[in-house]
């Protein structure tokens, strides 16, 4: 009897990191420290499913196609729409704001190149540096969804949501280096 992945546990915890998104993001919407530390709450719960799919899905044999593909992208909007809220909120701003471009360029661009490199059937495998990148970033995250509810109880919350926003966008510039070296050769015969 086929197993229905579509309903596997690993497919369901990607899906609940999608369904998270516009619920972080409605929590901007409400004033106060209570919807602050309920987005941040709904974001570790998002960023911890982000580690168990992938681990279950090769621990009990049920990777998918259809978690091959909307695992990276419920990584993405995650992180995108995080970050657009808090630029629009101003938790992020200034020359800040370098960094969250500089996350959101290199995530549409590898996309794009990955899925360039999909038609010619070459996969890039995702790098340790490249999953440490993603670590920060939600650490980064996490810290600046506290932001401003975080500085009321440990006054730098906000400074190391930056700090670390900074760190993730080089770790970022690197990485995205890395996938374009990988697959220049590609672009270039193409």
């Amino acid at each position: 009897m086929k197993r229905n992945v579509a309903l596997s546990l690993p497919n369901l915890l990607t899906y609940g990191r999608i369904l998270a998104v516009p619920a972080v993001a409605a929590c901007f919407y409400f004033e106060g420290t209570t919807p602050r530390w309920i987005a941040l709450g709904m974001f570790i719960v998002a960023a911890i499913t982000d580690f168990f799919d992938g681990y279950l899905a090769r621990a009990w044999q049920q990777q998918s196609a259809l978690g091959r593909m909307l695992d990276p992208i419920a990584d993405k909007l995650l992180v995108s729409v995080c970050l657009l809220m808090l630029a629009a909120d101003g938790t992020i701003g200034g020359w800040s704001l370098v960094a969250a471009i500089i996350i959101l360029c290199r995530e549409i661009l590898v996309s794009g190149l990955r899925e360039f490199l999909a038609e010619l059937q070459v996969s890039v495998p995702v790098t340790k540096l490249a999953k440490w990148k993603t670590t920060v970033q939600l650490i980064a995250i996490a810290f600046l969804l506290a932001g401003p509810a975080g500085d009321t109880i440990f006054a730098y919350t906000t400074l190391m949501g930056l700090t670390a926003l900074w760190l993730a966008a080089i770790l970022t510039l690197y990485t995205g280096y890395d996938y374009f070296r990988a697959g220049i050769g590609h672009l270039i015969t193409e």
